[in-house]
């Protein structure tokens, strides 16, 4: 018998059949790639879609410039109580400023620090002891007399022990006033060929000679608060607080002359940035200006500073006694002469600019 067809199947069979009769019309494939090429053409010309704009996060920027009245305080805060204490108090001199005589000896028992400042204060010389390692030590006193000198050599022979004297040295009160003056005269030198250069070498930024002098000035600013602070620090430390560690000697002016050097190293870095930004960027105002020079130049002269500040740390824990007080016044100098290139030159500048306009 013959099943009944299902009538679905019938139309599917249908559809079916009329594909493959379209598949072979030679006609219908040619509509069909017509179709496609004007699908092809409709799609060229249609415009892109828009593409998605992705908006950068923000960043936030420190307002250096903006917050200059805090930072100028803080230092102020700070070099204030130096200047009472060198007013006041003075400085703890050593034999290179005061006068007197120093002793490099060796004993060959080596016995400790107390026992060799005992023997020393029994004098009633003003003496001071520094131990120098294996044995040796470094003795200053008062300005003795070859016979003075004579007996202190015997009486420490006496109560310490064998004694190999190494070195004398005497210094008298008109070679160290002499060595005050260079000292004062050196840095001076130093600041004033400092403004002159910086002043000739930003004299190309928008103003001429006029802001070449204002940038010279505030490095020159700059650099005096680092003088300022690091000598009222060491007064503090040795003249008030009676620390030997903050003794003025030779060393503590080669370490101020090469703060200077460091701080206005420093300072440049960021002027430089600003006469390039201002040579580039035309739109800012000069605070803003300086505020991005600032930025942009900032983490450089911290990380600089900072592998100094390791090696000064290291010597000033581990280093001998002679060398302490050149790394405390090189930490102390490099430290402000970060800050103050950051912090104080640059917004100096501004408020110079500002008090002053310049075309």
């Amino acid at each position: 018998m013959l099943e009944p067809s299902d009538p679905k199947t019938s139309a599917t069979d249908a559809e079916t059949d009329e594909v493959e009769d379209d598949d072979d019309d030679p006609v219908a494939e040619e509509a069909e790639k017509e179709l496609e090429d004007e699908d092809a053409a409709t799609a060229a010309a249609a415009p892109a879609p828009a593409e998605t704009v992705v908006v950068p996060p923000r960043v936030r920027r420190l307002n250096i410039v903006g917050r200059r009245n805090w930072f100028f305080l803080i230092s102020l805060l700070i070099i204030i109580p130096g200047i009472l204490s060198m007013s006041t108090k003075h400085f703890l001199l050593g034999i290179d400023f005061a006068g007197g005589t120093e002793f490099t000896v060796r004993f060959p028992s080596n016995p400790a620090q107390a026992t060799v400042e005992s023997a020393v204060s029994a004098e009633n010389i003003g003496g001071s002891v520094i131990s120098a390692g294996s044995g040796g030590y470094i003795i200053r006193t008062l300005p003795l007399s070859p016979t003075q000198v004579t007996t202190v050599e015997n009486h420490l022979r006496t109560k310490v022990g064998a004694m190999n004297v190494l070195q004398i040295q005497v210094v008298g009160g008109t070679i160290a006033k002499e060595t005050v003056e260079f000292a004062l005269f050196a840095v001076g030198l130093a600041s004033i060929l400092i403004l002159g250069l910086l002043a000739w070498r930003f004299h190309n930024v928008p103003g001429g000679w006029r802001a070449g002098f204002q940038f010279g000035g505030s490095a020159l600013a700059a650099l005096l608060h680092d003088v300022f602070l690091l000598t009222g620090t060491f007064s503090i430390i040795g003249a008030l607080l009676g620390f030997r560690i903050g003794q003025i000697d030779s060393l503590f002016v080669t370490a101020v002359l090469t703060v200077v050097g460091f701080s206005v190293h420093d300072t440049i870095v960021v002027f430089d940035r600003i006469r390039e930004n201002l040579r580039h960027t035309q739109r800012l105002s000069f605070e803003q200006v300086v505020n991005l020079s600032i930025m942009q130049t900032a983490a450089r002269s911290i990380i600089t500073s900072f592998t100094v500040v390791l090696v000064l740390v290291s010597i000033l824990i581990a280093g001998g006694d002679t060398l302490k007080g050149f790394a405390l016044a090189l930490l102390i100098g490099i430290v402000s002469g970060t800050y103050s290139s950051i912090f104080n030159a640059a917004p100096l500048l501004v408020v110079w600019r500002r008090l002053q306009p310049v075309r």
